[in-house]
């Protein structure tokens, strides 16, 4: 969210101090209308729930007010005591569990903990769509267990974030999926099903995604997002910014699209009406309703000047196609704009159809939600249950990315460890584990506490005043690793360097933890073990290339079980199979300037392009990048089963400047695209010694990346749990349409002619459209 975010590493520390001082109190109810007999809503239709809710939804805004209306149009919704309707507050956030952040949640009673995730970037690093999907669920269920309770006074939840992390320094590119637009659209679907539940027309929760969209910068040499233009072409417009939020909505279903603070090209996003009308509405087919971010409505006037009033303001936004103003700016002169002519009521009553429609849709309006036969016996019982403890276990242990292991300095026998040092600012601040938009965990266990479970004799020394290591005990550190027969030193990033509203302008550790990490290596017996707790990538070329550090992991922000979860894989109790949904760029990449949008190289001016898609540069880690404890292997063997390229001999291939040719999907057709699927099958085998899941990543290459192609894709990935010695044949659906096509410039989706190589590995099958 925006305008009302917090300090979280603070805030984590506060509140986990707080949590025994919280009143214990009995399970109250939840708020609702239209319960049988009731006097004041008797006879209505809007509480009939055998009409369809788009009739029920316009029935409700036809009995209401003018005043009334507009009192509906902010993340507060006034109740209308007259009609039985109850307040509502929009406003709730999940994004890998409840949260502090939002109105409509409240752990103050007889729940005062919810379960704590994994920060997303490290739940993508598994490339596990069940997974993923049962995160969402879990939430889902939680939140819909404090509503039952009287803990919440909504259950519209503002996730997930599916921005495309295109640059390494933004501050919340921990919360997304990553780079890839492809998984992030995969992730996109699968947690946004699980949130909302199996029925469309009975949600468990609303689900909203943000922020539509090419957001992805703080504040960056005077550049912020409150005001800042974001000049994108159509081409990158549409095969990266935008379809992890049509996956949303067209194969999630989401309920809600967020529109972001920045403009785009000039508009405001939240004012764009060919953006929420004619794209979401219109195009994909929006079942929902389209939110703004926090005060970006009234940014639109404070910090954007894009109207001159704050009633022109209002008016932009709603005739648009805006529904809902996170803030208060459309209730405070809504009704203004539509007495001076700006908008129409009718304007403000087709926002209002949208919001009661979802209300109805998440059974606000059937009676009391505790006799729903889906959702209405999920009480206190079902958070923070043994399953939801275990998941979020599961999740963090899955997510963990081994990027070095000289040696085979992992896994530790624990039998061997007579005694270990454990260093770094990391190791034992519980507000390492959550990143931001976090809620009260059930339980966390630190990572210094995690390795205590496993070696009785452990020395623990901090060694930096805070991530930003202004001040470091190098001597101290030294001489402690030096004593010790095993070392391993938690380091990395926190909420000060990287999270909403603050972007980093380098990409090393901070302060002396380089300095003092080489010192404790130098003096160690062994090879020292690093294990970074950071969202977003760091260079750290110097950990990789010394010998002195054997083992590199990367373990993100791990949620509440990630102290217990690196344990796991340190001692080897879990093979690591985690993958990076990330490109980690050098130090040099950071004059590239923030501001650039542009996806795609331009070697003339010396622009490297972005993500592993388009950039042509040194790398520290590559995207996919990660180790397991076994040895896979993977081949594609279904190499008779290509395309019917036949399909296209009807349509003319449209010539290339780089002197190929190219068929617009657009002119193939549904039907077409749909004949041109055809399987590809991947044969995978763990070798050992350990059993392991696994996750197989296809991509698809050109020969050359010119005239806009990618240098390469994801097609898709596949996880798959494997014991030692045994053997998989993993199907992907391949589809050319999707998965071999690129954007023109003029944002026309095409397939080149001539060769597409299907890549596993070095393993290649190469098809060709024939012109």
């Amino acid at each position: 969210m925006g305008a009302f975010s917090y300090h979280a590493a603070g805030m984590a520390v506060t509140v986990l101090l707080m949590l025994p001082l919280l009143r214990t109190a009995v399970a109250g109810s939840p708020p609702f209308s239209c319960a049988p007999g009731a006097t004041t809503t008797q006879g209505y239709a809007f509480c009939d729930s055998r009409l369809p809710v788009e009739q029920r939804a316009a029935d409700l805004v036809a009995r209401l007010t003018l005043a009334e209306k507009v009192s509906q149009l902010g993340d507060e919704a006034a109740g209308v005591p007259r009609l039985g309707v109850p307040p509502y507050k929009w406003w709730s956030e999940g994004l890998h569990g409840l949260s502090f952040w939002g109105h409509g949640m409240h752990f103050d009673g007889a729940v005062r903990a919810i379960t704590s995730f994994p920060q997303v970037l490290l739940t993508a690093a598994s490339f596990d769509e069940k997974l993923w999907y049962r995160i969402g669920q879990a939430i889902g269920t939680e939140a819909r267990a404090l509503y039952n309770i009287g803990q919440a006074e909504g259950l519209t939840i503002w996730s997930p974030n599916v921005n495309i992390y295109r640059d390494p320094r933004w501050g919340r590119g921990q919360e997304t999926p990553g780079e890839d637009p492809a998984t992030a659209s995969k992730y996109a679907v699968a947690f946004v099903r699980g949130l909302q539940g199996p029925s469309p027309t009975t949600l468990q929760t609303s689900a909203c995604c943000k922020h539509a969209s090419a957001y992805d910068l703080e504040e960056w040499n005077g550049a912020i997002r409150y005001n800042y233009d974001a000049r994108v072409t159509a081409q990158d417009m549409e095969d990266t910014f935008n379809p992890p939020f049509r996956s949303c909505v067209e194969e999630g279903m989401a309920s809600c699209v967020m529109c972001a603070y920045t403009s785009i090209n000039g508009v405001p996003a939240c004012a764009s009406s060919d953006m929420l009308t004619k794209t979401f509405k219109g195009d994909w087919g929006l079942n929902g309703y389209v939110s703004s971010d926090c005060d970006a409505v009234a940014l639109m006037h404070d910090a954007q000047r894009y109207r001159a009033t704050p009633e022109d303001t209002v008016a932009a936004a709603l005739t648009a196609g805006l529904d809902l103003n996170c803030g208060n700016y459309t209730q405070v002169h809504g009704m203004a704009a539509v007495q001076q002519g700006k908008m129409s009521e009718q304007d403000v009553d087709r926002a209002l159809r949208n919001l009661f429609a979802v209300r109805m849709r998440l059974g606000h309006f059937d009676g009391d939600p505790r006799g729903s036969a889906l959702y209405g016996g999920l009480g206190a019982g079902d958070v923070c249950s043994p399953a939801h403890r275990a998941l979020s276990l599961e999740a963090a242990t899955s997510g963990i990315v081994l990027l070095k292991n000289d040696a085979a300095t992992l896994p530790l026998d624990r039998s061997a460890v007579g005694s270990a040092a454990v260093i770094g600012h990391n190791s034992d601040d519980p507000a390492a584990l959550y990143g931001n938009y976090f809620g009260p965990p059930c339980e966390y266990t630190t990572p210094l506490r995690g390795f205590q479970g496993y070696v009785e004799n452990v020395q623990f020394l901090a060694g930096c005043d805070s991530a930003a290591c202004d001040v470091a005990a190098t001597g101290q550190a030294v001489a402690l690793a030096g004593s010790a027969d095993y070392v391993v030193m938690f380091m990395g990033l926190s909420q000060r360097q990287e999270q909403e509203g603050i972007d980093r302008m380098s990409l090393l550790l901070p302060g002396k933890q380089q300095s003092l990490i080489t010192a404790v290596a130098s003096a160690a017996k062994r090879p020292v073990i690093l294990v970074l707790l950071t969202g977003g990538p760091v260079d750290v070329s110097f950990a990789k290339s010394n010998p002195k550090i054997g083992a590199i992991l990367w373990a993100g922000y791990p949620g509440q079980a990630g102290g217990l979860a690196i344990a796991k894989v340190l001692f080897g109790e879990h093979n690591p199979s985690g993958r990076l949904p990330v490109t980690w760029y050098p130090e040099e990449f950071t004059k590239v300037p923030m501001t650039d949008m542009r996806m795609r190289a331009d070697p003339a001016s010396g622009y490297p392009g972005r993500t592993y898609r388009f950039y042509q540069g040194s790398t520290v880690y590559k995207f996919g990048d990660g180790l397991s404890y076994s040895k896979f292997s993977r081949q594609l063997v279904t190499r008779n089963r290509a395309p019917n390229t036949n399909l296209l001999a009807g349509l003319t291939a449209t010539p290339a400047a780089d002197g190929g040719a190219s068929y617009v999907v657009e002119e193939i057709g549904a039907d077409g695209c749909e004949q041109l699927k055809f399987p590809a099958v991947v044969e995978v085998q763990n070798h050992g010694p350990m059993d392991g899941k696994h996750s197989v990543l296809m991509f698809l290459r050109w020969a050359n990346a010119t005239s806009g192609r990618p240098v390469s894709q994801l097609v898709g990935f596949r996880a798959q749990h494997l014991k030692a010695g045994e053997k998989a044949r993993l199907r992907f659906d391949v589809s050319p349409c999707e998965h071999f096509s690129w954007a023109r410039e003029d944002g026309k989706k095409v397939i080149g002619a001539g060769s597409h190589f299907l890549r596993v590995d070095k393993d290649e099958y190469e098809i060709r459209f024939e012109p």
